[in-house]
């Protein structure tokens, strides 16, 4: 069981260090995080960008870019392509965004021919820790699928215990969470959740133990449970986190960030490597705590 960000560090320098390859890598931000991740020894960066560029920004910041392969790109969306390719060529483990557009950035993982293809559905996953919660709590999707339908959600589902089962957790919590405990068919997240159960139960959906609908607080509080006469194994023990959409998801990911005092790591999961993208708001430390969850994937 994990309990810190950090323990993922101690993860990653148990595996083979892993080749991460940057799309559009002239990014300061980006490049910032790779050189903490390339002084802690869990990574070897390939840049994909303009060199011009790449080379300036890491006078400035100190990264000594000797050893390090550069590959020269200067349009962003050509340089995402290039950094695929370089994925499917064997020649790096793990793909980040740099200063390319989200849009051009996906498309080129998701390109049938040329791509990074695994699961139909691409989904964000984040784990957080938090100083009010025993351990590292996933969370999905707060990034990508924006109302998904109910098969996107078991994609997005497997896709969230698949990241765990890559961190060594072989049987991971999952609350499918709503505004209530209790199914209404007025209400098709609850009903959704249920599905979700069921088919968890009856093995169409395995490797984990799903339970919903569940509110939040019966998720992550066994008080809380208790309080409502919810008997789950998930309850107060959860693993994984899954919302109805990206509004809720969104929201919940902020709020812990911004007001809950936690700090995230996060991924896009679904492609055939784990794809580190980072948002602008992210924190230094959340940045370098992203190219660590996916180093310390299997």
């Amino acid at each position: 069981m994990l309990t810190k960000l950090s323990e993922l560090i101690e993860v990653a320098k148990t595996k083979t260090k892993r080749r991460v390859v940057v799309a559009a890598a002239a990014d300061e931000p980006v490049l910032l995080a790779l050189k903490a991740a390339i002084e802690l020894d869990i990574i070897v960066p390939v840049l994909v960008g303009n060199i011009a560029e790449i080379e300036k920004i890491a006078a400035h910041i100190k990264l000594n870019l000797h050893g390090i392969q550069l590959i020269e790109e200067s349009n962003p969306n050509k340089a995402a392509i290039k950094a695929v390719e370089q994925i499917r060529l064997g020649n790096a483990d793990i793909l980040m965004k740099g200063l390319v557009s989200s849009g051009p950035f996906l498309k080129a993982i998701l390109d049938k021919e040329n791509g990074l293809r695994h699961s139909d559905t691409l989904s964000h996953f984040a784990l957080f820790e938090s100083p009010f919660y025993h351990k590292l709590i996933g969370l999905s999707d707060a990034a990508l699928n924006v109302e998904p339908e109910f098969g996107e959600k078991v994609a997005i589902l497997n896709n969230g215990v698949e990241a765990f089962h890559k961190l060594g957790l072989a049987l991971p919590k999952v609350a499918v969470i709503g505004a209530v405990e209790t199914v209404n068919i007025k209400m098709q997240p609850s009903t959704d959740a249920a599905l979700l159960t069921m088919m968890n139960r009856r093995n169409q959906i395995s490797g984990c133990i799903v339970d919903g609908p569940l509110a939040l607080d019966n998720a992550v509080s066994l008080e809380a449970a208790h309080h409502k006469g919810i008997d789950s194994p998930v309850a107060g023990d959860v693993d994984l986190i899954l919302t109805s959409d990206i509004y809720s998801a969104n929201i919940l990911y902020k709020s812990l960030n911004f007001l809950g005092g936690a700090t995230s790591a996060a991924l896009i999961m679904g492609a055939k490597v784990p794809v580190v993208l980072t948002s602008r708001s992210d924190t230094d430390r959340s940045k370098l705590m992203s190219i660590a969850l996916a180093a310390a994937m299997e």
